[in-house]
């Protein structure tokens, strides 16, 4: 029987196991900001640089009895100039992750995307939530919840493939994809429907590697193979999907708040296709979603770093 968080847990202890990547922590100016960086130090998964009004910063760890002492620290005057500290620590090679603390996330990703100082890539910026869904088998795959509103054909197959390189890197041996929409049928008065055929089609001609990809597929049909064997679909995706690609933010939004508040899971965020990963937490996080979105963090810098070393030699 599965116990409560499992598959963190399992995040969490194969992250311990690799060097924790130094991680610039963004104005965490609040406890929960805070507390999570230094627990996760304190559990080998991060190495904070904490960027932020130091005075702030010290007064919070004082009020919470928390010790800050050991950890690297850069003063910033301002949110904003925290952000941009922090995403400079980055781009001079100083870190390998980067961390949301008590600022908004806005302010945050402005810097991360600016042309000339920011942390862009070829690939589009998007976010990944990996849930912990009690009673479900494997870490689900929610994207895009937090950074795309409404992305265009050609955003969604960056989207969909910064997904699939995420369980790469986690090592999960067979991804699947589906690619959601209120139907499991092409229907030319539903976009999203148009779009989910389209993206099968270039995984098929190789636009798009590394999974398994089917849709459109409603989300019963996706996640539950009783349903999927209902309505008659032969997939190797169908009811057993692993990425959950949703047409729309408020979609993504919807779907993964729903499982968060009425099914017990818990939500790590990452952010993907910029130079390092981002780790995204909200207030409203549990502690063990903060520890298991620092241990995603980890388990990626990794492999980046493993990557790098293969590259040169």
């Amino acid at each position: 029987m599965e116990t409560q968080h499992e598959k963190y847990d399992e995040l969490i202890t194969r992250s311990k196991a690799v060097q924790p990547p130094v991680t610039a922590v963004a104005h965490p100016c609040d406890e929960s900001a805070l507390r999570g960086a230094v627990e996760a130090a304190h559990l080998g998964l991060i190495d904070p640089v904490l960027v932020g009004p130091l005075a702030r910063i010290k007064d919070v760890a004082a009020r919470c009895g928390l010790d800050i002492s050991q950890f690297r620290q850069v003063d910033a005057a301002f949110s904003h100039q925290s952000a941009a500290k922090a995403v400079d620590l980055v781009r001079t090679g100083e870190a390998e992750a980067l961390m949301k603390g008590s600022l908004h996330t806005d302010e945050l990703m402005g810097e991360v995307v600016k042309r000339e100082t920011g942390l862009r890539t070829a690939r589009r910026i998007s976010h990944c939530f990996v849930m912990d869904v009690p009673g479900h088998a494997e870490p689900l795959v929610i994207t895009d919840a937090a950074v795309n509103i409404a992305p265009t054909l050609k955003e969604k197959v960056d989207i969909v493939q910064n997904a699939i390189d995420l369980l790469r890197d986690l090592g999960v041996p067979e991804i699947r994809v589906a690619i959601l929409s209120a139907m499991e049928t092409v229907n030319p008065d539903v976009p999203s429907t148009l779009e989910a055929a389209a993206l099968c089609k270039m995984a098929d001609r190789g636009q798009i590697t590394g999974a398994l990809v089917d849709g459109p597929l409603a989300l019963d049909n996706a996640i539950d193979l009783e349903a999927a064997k209902i309505k008659k679909i032969r997939s190797p995706v169908a009811g057993r999907a692993n990425v959950l690609v949703v047409p729309d933010l408020e979609a993504g939004n919807m779907l993964a708040k729903s499982l968060t508040f009425l099914a017990g899971a818990d939500a790590a965020g990452i952010v993907l296709g910029a130079k390092v990963p981002i780790i995204l937490t909200s207030r409203a996080d549990s502690v063990v979603a903060r520890l298991a979105s620092c241990a995603v963090a980890s388990l990626l810098a990794a492999a980046r770093r493993s990557s790098a070393q293969r590259a040169v030699g």
